[in-house]
């Protein structure tokens, strides 16, 4: 898939695969429809044009021993990996100042940046101005990142309930999802969703079977 989205999603696993955490992190599509505050904003220009902003929510997550230095400095690393998903190019000078503007923007793809326990030690935005063209461009690219994990996730529904009836749940009770039986599961690549399947049993294990990929990633 060529999608714009893709990018961005690959963009967002390569910086996070790259931050100096203790522990992994992972880069999943954000719920919030924007952010307030100050990040760290950079450019890029080459094979693709691009704006990234970061907000480290937790500067004590990292532990590159830099603790004294910049935070534009401390990714440096990380925006530089962000940087090569989206093929030959040059990354700008990193700034700190409001990046309102960019989370809000109606172009901008915003991820959630999780430590090992699911906690949200930042947030990403990408905004990709314009997509590198071609399909062996495209193929270069994506072979350098080719070993970059991303988050794939199968639902087969979900539901609403208020807090009381989250506090009233036992063992044998039933929640019912707003998804009839028989009805595809959605396959999920960092949040988003990229295919439609249907949950077989192979080995004792569940897994899915792709009966559907989307052209375009659906929000």
């Amino acid at each position: 898939m060529t999608s714009t989205t893709t990018y961005e999603s690959a963009v967002a696993a390569a910086f996070a695969a790259k931050l100096p955490t203790a522990a992994a992190t992972s880069a999943r599509a954000s719920q919030v429809s924007g952010d307030t505050g100050d990040a760290v904003i950079v450019p890029f220009v080459g094979e693709a044009s691009a704006q990234l902003a970061v907000q480290v929510f937790d500067p004590d997550a990292l532990v590159d021993g830099l603790g004294g230095a910049p935070l534009s400095d401390r990714l440096r690393d990380a925006l530089e990996a962000a940087a090569s998903a989206l093929g030959a190019g040059a990354l700008g000078d990193a700034t700190i100042g409001d990046a309102s503007a960019l989370f809000a923007d109606p172009a901008a793809q915003l991820f959630d940046l999780q430590d090992d326990t699911d906690r949200t030690i930042g947030r990403l935005a990408v905004i990709v101005t314009r997509a590198p063209a071609g399909t062996a461009s495209s193929s270069r690219r994506l072979h350098r990142i080719a070993g970059v994990e991303m988050e794939l996730t199968v639902e087969i529904g979900r539901t609403r309930m208020a807090v009381r009836d989250v506090l009233g749940l036992e063992p044998g009770r039933i929640v019912e999802l707003d998804r009839s039986a028989g009805a595809p599961a959605d396959v999920k690549l960092n949040g988003r969703v990229i295919a439609h399947g249907e949950v077989v049993v192979v080995d004792q294990d569940y897994a899915v079977r792709i009966t559907r990929i989307l052209e375009n990633v659906e929000a």
